[in-house]
């Protein structure tokens, strides 16, 4: 039993093309644009909720629910693009939870939420999980250079190797997902969905770690 409520799970699909990848950025287009408003609507939604939590100490369960739903979206894109390269089944178009697609994501409800927190989480006390995503996932812009994270560099390196290789090394693997799984815990945490503050750990595999 892992000791944080977001829980990331991946499976890496046997037989992955070895040239697919080189296109994907194609095919997940529709998802780009939906994801796009998806984003936004996230983003309006968790202000509501955190006016919903200064006033109730809840998080209203459909705003949670939608949140959520975004999230699963948003990773079972990456991990069949270029956050991972895990899968060559196309993602579906749904905000649902899609337990047989081969990256899951779940977040335990909080039942209550503090008030305080919420006030300071996001900006304040994820300042320095913050440095560290922004070395996985990248995309600061620096005059006319964008940062690329380790996230992409490993997922692309994983596309040589099945272009060369036909196989995905485990490691690999596991390394690209561990660094997933940190993101999305942070991505949780800021976005007022826990207050179970994320671990400094790399939690590397398919399966969340046992506790």
């Amino acid at each position: 039993m892992t000791d944080t409520p977001v829980r990331l799970r991946a499976r890496l699909d046997e037989n992955l093309s070895p040239g697919l990848w080189l296109v994907k950025w194609l095919l997940v287009i529709p998802h780009a644009i939906v994801l796009f408003f998806l984003w936004i609507a996230f983003v309006a939604l968790t202000v509501v909720a955190l006016v919903a939590i200064l006033v109730t100490g809840q998080y209203p369960r459909a705003l949670f629910d939608f949140n959520l739903g975004v999230l699963r979206w948003s990773w079972r894109v990456g991990y069949y693009a270029y956050s991972a390269l895990g899968t060559d089944r196309y993602p579906p178009f749904s905000l649902g939870e899609e337990p047989d697609y081969p990256a899951t994501l779940d977040i335990a409800y909080p039942q209550r939420l503090s008030r305080g927190l919420a006030l300071v989480k996001w900006w304040l006390l994820a300042i320095p999980h913050y440095v560290v995503i922004a070395f996985f996932a990248g995309g600061e812009a620096q005059g006319t250079h964008w940062n690329v994270g380790l996230i992409l560099v490993s997922a692309v390196i994983a596309g040589f190797f099945l272009l060369f290789t036909r196989r995905y090394p485990t490691n690999l693997f596991d390394f690209v997902i561990g660094m997933n799984r940190w993101v999305m815990r942070v991505i949780a945490y800021a976005a007022l969905m826990t207050d179970s503050y994320p671990p400094f750990r790399l939690d590397q595999g398919g399966d969340e770690p046992a506790e």
